[in-house]
């Protein structure tokens, strides 16, 4: 079974156009994203609508948290531009965001032993929370504990890592950050998406048993940073894909 997992849009729509592009043609067996469709770009309706038609199971990010709250008037953009992205949003689409849920639990079973996959926006603990790659193992391992988690994805940090932790009975646990489809921050302005493959050997006793591939798509950067350009948003929004970092 092969699964396609992104985050991080951040309604970057020529990055995440690439994205499903390059995607579908791994034909994938299932497909989840987790989060932060919103924010930073001029585009968040088509990106949702197009999660929305295709049916994807999502997740909700800290952006897409935001719009909870938002005032959709005018008046309220009292920071110049730093609200437009938000009040782009219709109301259709904001209402799906509010009733995105906090994670999903994959449950497989091979051989008499169970594998748990977890995926979560930040952390299984708190939305916006960073699990980096030197986040402290002991926090990380109690955390995934907590979840009865044997892999957990998350997004958030738009840096992409795979880190396998070895547990007190000989097990191993791994952590995979998706990275960044429409943001990276890890000096590659690609976007960053992972194939998972489940295999029926796959086995928590094994290290390397877990199957992953971080896929880079090449997009029309360009493009993308010149429409925010154009917009409401200011300058430094767009100059922000262009260094990547």
């Amino acid at each position: 079974m092969k699964i396609a997992l992104f985050s991080d849009i951040h309604a970057n729509l020529h990055a995440f156009e690439a994205m499903l592009k390059d995607m579908d043609s791994q034909r994938p067996d299932a497909v989840y994203c987790l989060g932060d469709l919103v924010g930073y770009h001029i585009y968040p309706n088509e990106v949702i609508d197009e999660i929305r038609r295709r049916g994807i199971p999502t997740l909700k990010g800290n952006h897409d948290e935001k719009v909870e709250n938002l005032i959709t008037t005018p008046e309220s953009l009292n920071e110049p531009g730093k609200k437009y992205a938000y009040h782009l949003i219709r109301e259709d689409n904001r209402d799906y965001l509010k009733t995105l849920p906090a994670s999903i639990k994959l449950e497989f079973k091979f051989n008499g032993e169970k594998l748990n996959i977890v995926f979560a926006h930040g952390s299984t603990r708190k939305i916006d929370e960073y699990v980096l790659i030197d986040t402290d193992e002991h926090y990380v391992m109690g955390m995934m504990e907590e979840a009865d988690a044997d892999v957990l994805f998350v997004g958030h940090s738009h840096k992409p890592y795979h880190r396998t932790i070895q547990t007190d009975k000989g097990r191993f646990k791994h952590v995979v950050n998706l990275g960044s489809v429409g943001k990276p921050k890890d000096g590659d302005y690609r976007g960053c998406y992972v194939l998972l493959t489940i295999i029926e050997n796959n086995s928590t006793s094994i290290s390397n048993s877990i199957q992953l591939e971080f896929r880079r798509v090449e997009y029309d950067m360009e493009a993308s940073a010149k429409s925010i350009e154009d917009s409401l948003l200011p300058n430094e929004v767009a100059q922000a894909l262009r260094i990547s970092k």
